[in-house]
């Protein structure tokens, strides 16, 4: 409860700040609007080994993203064996996923540049995921995924990368109404070779790590866990092709055993239209 308190009373602190002072972000002057932006894109993905499990499946993804103002956006819907074909291991399978993930810039909020060092702003952020299985999907009243998380997060100029989004959360497990562990999660973009014509290679992924998560949850739950991708694309203005490997430790705080595996590696293959 002590948790639910502060996280209340940080959002109110942050909302009364926007109802009494001026904004502008830090880089936009006194228009906040005068930056914004927004994409979107399809990609139909196969995963080979996929984990937990170890599934292989093809799946297709609406991703978007975008700037409006204090609002940072990014998020993605996956919709999963599209063809329905009855020798995908998503078959009889929930069909969709989605997480959505606004970021709530402080700076512009309070009309205060934060910007210090690599430091370039900071937000309130959020991060939602829901899985389309009903309540009793994998057992009696247990539910598919669904949870939420809320933290500080900031832009972080780093070394080779440039600009990389940093993110700690307190993690909620919105099935049990419980608040369970903590979670960090950042992600980058880096073009790192450009061809004449205008299209570019790309070293693009994210890293997302739970911790501190109290393991007697369940009995099958581990205290800490995680996934890291990496995944080197082609991209022109419309299209985009890639590969991806990604690492799964004890992923989704599920643990490893013999019976089910949730740590090792999968392969990902993704062809993109954008918008």
């Amino acid at each position: 409860m002590k948790n639910v308190k502060t996280i209340a009373l940080a959002t109110a602190l942050v909302a009364t700040a926007a109802l009494a002072a001026p904004t502008f972000a830090a880089d936009r002057g006194e228009d906040i609007r005068s930056g914004d932006y927004s994409w979107m894109q399809f990609n139909y993905m196969y995963a080979v080994d996929e984990l937990p499990g170890g599934s292989n499946h093809d799946y297709m993804e609406m991703e978007f993203g975008g700037r409006a103002g204090v609002v940072d956006l990014y998020g993605y819907v996956d919709v999963f064996n599209p063809s329905e074909r009855t020798d995908s291991d998503k078959s009889g399978s929930p069909k969709m996923f989605m997480k959505f993930a606004p970021r709530f810039s402080i700076d512009a909020i309070t009309g205060m540049d934060l910007s210090v060092g690599p430091i370039q702003e900071v937000y309130l952020t959020t991060l939602f995921n829901w899985g389309g299985g009903d309540i009793n999907l994998y057992a009696p009243g247990a539910g598919d995924v669904n949870n939420a998380s809320i933290g500080i997060g900031a832009d972080v100029m780093v070394p080779w990368f440039g600009k990389v989004s940093m993110n700690l959360y307190k993690y909620y497990e919105i099935q049990a109404k419980d608040w369970n562990g903590y979670q960090f999660s950042m992600n980058w973009f880096k073009p790192f070779y450009n061809f004449d014509n205008g299209s570019f290679i790309s070293y693009q992924g994210y890293l997302d790590y739970q911790f501190a998560s109290d393991d007697d949850f369940s009995a099958t739950q581990a205290s800490s866990g995680g996934v890291m991708f990496n995944g080197i694309y082609w991209h022109s203005d419309n299209y985009a092709v890639g590969y991806g490997i990604k690492a799964f430790s004890d992923v989704y705080l599920i643990k490893d055993t013999d019976g089910f595996q949730s740590t090792g590696f999968a392969h990902y293959f993704s062809a993109t239209y954008k918008f």
